[in-house]
């Protein structure tokens, strides 16, 4: 028998809550519960409640389960209740993670209370199909919705699974309960019910398994890995980030990493404060700047192939057909790796090119990272790595560096607040392409103009804190000249963009 890791009071009956969309088998989701509980020996009740979903029909089944066997009641029947109850429910099962989310909406999940139990595939409402873009619903901000206003969360594609076992959800999601521990019935009680359906009961069988095991591997893998970390001291934050350092280039890399760390800490009395750990994880972020070598690596690593099968459903002795990465190296992209002298050279001449309104260049390729000549390829930008060093885009990602530490270095000195504003721009330098070079330019503004002047140094930190927040809100710098503005401070220029002229064709 399972061991319930609900919080559940003896005297008060487990809630449980199933949604489902048209035509999933909530019903007999519903059903196989209320069936194995009478089975197992307990007191149950399950009531339907009709409703519409985002999508089609959908009804919501209700089930209500005394948490002791009807041979410990001495002859006594426990009343239940019809209708779910906001923040009432211990259990909560569903389909499609959109109707998860409408119903946590609705408050019926509860931090303390409620495990929710949910698939994270998607069917598509009819609003989000309308629309001319990509209309769908962040995915990420749901499943922290979830996360946040639940107890726990069982989060898995159990679509995926019934798909794979040839079988509904219903039966998967069955699986699911029974692994969680939520109910005190054994594995065979829910088996056995399955068993008396009739139909597709070897399908159903294989589902059930299927999420039975996968939530079961998971908890003891979880439970596995919270034993190494309790007994192992964790990680420093410091150790890692200068590991990430030295696998981007080498080893002297991570001593230059090292020694940019010890002037942060030099500058804050010579122990590692506030500021000096701000840095440490922005300063190695900015060192393992994003080139084509380092996606190269990305795009062949054993993990990256993995996640592809997961998401694609490749099941057990399955080959994958596939994969295929599209990339379209620009000029910045070949001259990053190229001498100063060529880089700059490069860059004129596309430059050149834009200013009478052609496209900037681009090389379209089409690599199967499946394939000998694929892999190959992507082996060869990744042994670019020595190349690097001596590459353009190296050497001025080292000078604006300087730059930032050195105004770290001299804030620190002055006013820890200043400092450790200054670090927190670090948040500037993201993705990479526009973003990032958007990214280095705000903080260098930033850093010219606002962390210098007659202010004093906690006014300086606060404008430099609103500033980098304006900056992060806002790509188009909108937000960032209104603070500078109301700084006193020089704005910052557009971007010249060019204007290119397109013939059109002489009608007919």
């Amino acid at each position: 028998m399972n061991t319930s890791t609900a919080p559940n009071h003896p005297d008060r009956p487990i809630t449980i809550l199933v949604c489902a969309l048209g035509g999933e088998g909530g019903g007999v989701l519903a059903e196989w519960l209320y069936l194995t509980a009478m089975r197992a020996g307990y007191a149950a009740q399950s009531t339907s409640i009709p409703g519409v979903a985002q999508r089609t029909g959908a009804t919501t089944y209700y089930v209500e389960v005394y948490p002791q066997p009807l041979t410990a009641l001495g002859g006594r029947r426990p009343v239940f209740s019809l209708n779910p109850v906001a923040g009432e429910i211990d259990l909560l099962l569903s389909s499609e993670l959109l109707e998860t989310a409408r119903h946590v909406g609705n408050g019926m999940a509860s931090p303390d209370r409620t495990l929710v139990i949910s698939s994270t595939s998607r069917t598509l409402t009819t609003t989000e199909k309308m629309k001319p873009s990509d209309g769908r619903s962040d995915d990420a901000a749901m499943l922290t919705v979830l996360q946040r206003h639940a107890r726990a969360t069982e989060l898995l594609d159990f679509n995926l699974m019934a798909r794979q076992a040839g079988t509904v959800i219903s039966a998967v999601l069955l699986g699911a309960a029974a692994a969680s521990g939520a109910l005190p019935f054994a594995r065979e009680d829910y088996e056995e019910t399955i068993r008396e359906g009739g139909l597709g009961v070897a399908a159903s069988l294989r589902g059930f398994a299927a999420a039975f095991d996968a939530i079961t591997t998971r908890r003891e893998q979880q439970a596995m890995v919270e034993k190494v970390l309790a007994a192992a001291p964790a990680p420093d934050l410091r150790t890692i980030a200068r590991e990430r350092v030295v696998k981007y280039q080498d080893e002297a890399y991570g001593r230059l990493y090292d020694e940019r760390l010890a002037r942060i800490e030099a500058a804050e009395g010579g122990r590692a404060g506030p500021v000096t750990q701000e840095m440490v994880r922005w300063l190695a972020l900015w060192m393992a700047f994003d080139d084509i070598v380092n996606v190269a690596g990305l795009k062949l690593a054993a993990s990256r192939m993995e996640r592809v099968k997961r998401e694609v459903g490749v099941k057990e002795g399955e080959l994958l057909v596939g994969v295929y990465d599209h990339f379209k190296p620009g000029v910045p992209e070949f001259a990053a790796l190229l001498p100063e002298g060529l880089a700059n050279r490069l860059i004129a001449w596309d430059r050149r090119r834009m200013a009478k309104g052609a496209e900037p260049w681009a090389l379209p390729l089409k690599l199967g990272a499946h394939t000998v000549h694929g892999a190959l390829a992507l082996r060869f930008l990744m042994m670019l790595k020595g190349q690097r060093r001596r590459g353009h885009r190296f050497a001025l990602e080292q000078k604006l560096i300087e730059q930032w530490l050195a105004a770290v270095e001299r804030g620190t000195r002055e006013d820890p607040a200043l400092g450790l504003a200054l670090a927190r721009c670090g948040r500037l330098i993201k993705g990479y392409g526009s973003t990032n070079e958007r990214g280095k330019d705000n903080l260098l503004h930033i850093v010219q103009h606002l962390a210098v002047g007659t202010r004093p140094a906690a006014d300086r930190a606060q404008l430099i804190d609103a500033a980098r927040e304006a900056a992060l809100a806002d790509d188009a710098a909108r937000k960032l000249n209104e603070t500078l503005a109301g700084a006193g401070a020089p704005l910052k220029a557009p971007r010249p963009q060019p204007i290119r002229f397109h013939r059109r064709k002489p009608s007919a």
